[in-house]
């Protein structure tokens, strides 16, 4: 007689996501119900729960596309992160610099980290790409990274672009280099992008890259901007919106 299956068995109703999963791993009586034990049912030795966390989507995902570290570009993404940090958004990070440069420069799909930085970017609902700004264009890591993205990759997604350059002049590469791009990846809302210059992000004593005042003010700005419009986030400052449904009377 062949032995009871013991094959755990996912419960009928999917969990939604965050919540915890139970499989029972309990066999079937033998015989068909209480009647094989004598008429009492038997608590079973054989039972087991299994908790599985699902994941939850992540909000933001902070891309760097600087080939070296540390960098302004990644201080100014940082800066970016620890904002959205104080507003209680979940982030996630992807430093392209620490890919596989041979599955990136040959489009290796099916690498396990490209297959892990793609996934990375279909889950994010937002995504802040900063890098550093050479001859008049974003880096090259960065090209080659997008160059593998799908054309819908960004569709539904808030975008905020950063970039970092040797002075002012190089702003512009922002404008006519990279917001482009990610327009052709079917971005949902480019925001207005964040440039900064060597001078505004400086190396302090214990090497560490800091951000000054003006400098500071924007990113709160673009930051505020980021979290209402792309996280559907209350605003820290002014008034917040009133739906119409909620108004009772006007003058």
């Amino acid at each position: 007689m062949a032995a009871p299956s013991t094959r755990s068995t996912p419960r009928s109703k999917s969990n939604p996501p965050g919540c915890a999963h139970f499989v029972s791993l309990r066999p079937p009586p033998a015989g068909g119900g209480p009647a094989a034990s004598g008429g009492r049912a038997r608590r079973p030795r054989e039972f087991a729960l299994l908790f599985i966390e699902r994941k939850s989507p992540v909000s933001v995902l902070l891309i760097a596309g600087s080939p070296s570290a540390p960098s302004r570009s990644t201080a100014l993404l940082e800066a970016v992160g620890e904002r959205l940090a104080q507003r209680h958004a979940r982030i996630e990070r992807l430093a392209i610099r620490d890919l596989p440069a041979q599955a990136l420069l040959l489009a290796e799909w099916n690498h396990p980290a490209i297959v892990n930085a793609i996934a990375k970017v279909a889950e994010a609902r937002v995504v802040v790409v900063a890098t550093p700004v050479y001859k008049a264009a974003y880096s090259g890591v960065l090209k080659v990274f997008l160059d593998l993205l799908s054309q819908n990759a960004l569709k539904g997604k808030t975008v905020l672009p950063l970039a970092t350059g040797g002075s002012p002049h190089h702003m512009l590469a922002l404008d006519y280099a990279l917001r482009p791009v990610l327009q052709s990846l079917s971005a949902r809302h480019i925001l207005p992008g964040v440039y900064a210059s060597d001078s505004q992000i400086t190396l302090t004593p214990e090497n560490a890259y800091q951000v000054h005042h003006d400098l500071a003010e924007r990113l709160n700005e673009a930051v505020e901007v980021l979290a209402t419009e792309g996280l559907k986030l209350p605003p820290t400052h002014g008034f917040e919106p009133v739906p119409f449904s909620r108004v009772r009377c006007s003058v």
